[in-house]
């Protein structure tokens, strides 16, 4: 797929997405989210790709929103399609991605740019990195997922005051909060990305993908998330990297995952 709106690149075993609407500060539009879609699908479909980071072009936003021209006249019923379609093509996906997503806030993550961060399973932030839910503000609700992943980072009471206020947080406000893991200067942001990315790719894949899953459930309504965890652990004892690790501990030398 040749994109339009976003850049691509795998080194290593780190494949970088990046946001490239630096004149519309990053927003995200239907085309934008369709590619996100497919680059993500691509990359976690790749043996060779361990982590992804998400980060938008340019210094000053990793996604400022989303393109309030392309559903300013929606009716009712356009308006729940665009946030069902929208959940289920890019924030449900990469929330349930087998792969690690980092993603890498270096400006304003506000909107639906806050909600893909959010979507994402690590986030660390530049210290010039704003972020907030401003939907009230235009009189719509987040609808990719805001309402419901902001209180679980953050508690409900901060993300209340956040959603309802349309207020903005600086990165060390949402390193407080628990919404970011680290702020560092923008300059080391992709540094430390790559740091994190590099100390995850030490580590089964494999069993990554499980804990993954395993985490996720105990959010997931009608899920018990102790269940799955206990079933995602025995299934582990099948896999090659399993026989690996355990191995490779009792001989006293550093493990080589194969991702089996």
């Amino acid at each position: 797929m040749n994109y339009q709106n976003i850049l691509t690149n795998t080194q290593d075993g780190i494949a970088r997405i990046t946001i490239n609407r630096p004149s519309k500060l990053n927003a995200l539009n239907i085309d934008t989210i369709a590619e996100l879609h497919d680059a993500f699908k691509v990359a976690n479909m790749d043996r060779n790709t361990k982590v992804i980071v998400l980060v938008g072009r340019g210094e000053k936003a990793f996604v400022a929103g989303a393109d309030i021209s392309e559903f300013a006249n929606f009716s009712e019923e356009k308006g729940q399609q665009l946030a069902e379609k929208g959940q289920k093509l890019l924030f449900d996906f990469v929330d349930n991605l087998s792969t690690p997503v980092i993603a890498a806030i270096n400006g304003f993550a506000l909107g639906g740019g806050l909600e893909l961060a959010m979507a994402c399973h690590i986030r660390i932030a530049s210290d010039n990195a704003k972020m907030g839910l401003p939907e009230v503000s235009l009189g719509v609700i987040p609808g990719y997922g805001g309402t419901q992943r902001l209180p679980q980072l953050v508690g409900k009471g901060r993300a209340l005051e956040m959603i309802m206020t349309a207020g903005m947080i600086d990165a060390e406000t949402a390193k407080n909060y628990g919404l970011v893991n680290h702020v560092v200067a923008q300059e080391a942001l992709i540094p430390l990305a790559e740091k994190i990315a590099n100390k995850i790719m030490r580590n089964s894949s494999v069993a990554i993908a499980k804990a993954i899953k395993a985490v996720n459930s105990g959010f997931e309504a009608g899920k018990n998330g102790y269940k799955t965890e206990v079933k995602q652990f025995g299934k582990s004892f099948g896999t090659s990297d399993f026989k690996e690790g355990t191995t490779a501990f009792l001989e006293k030398r550093t493990a080589q995952f194969l991702g089996e």
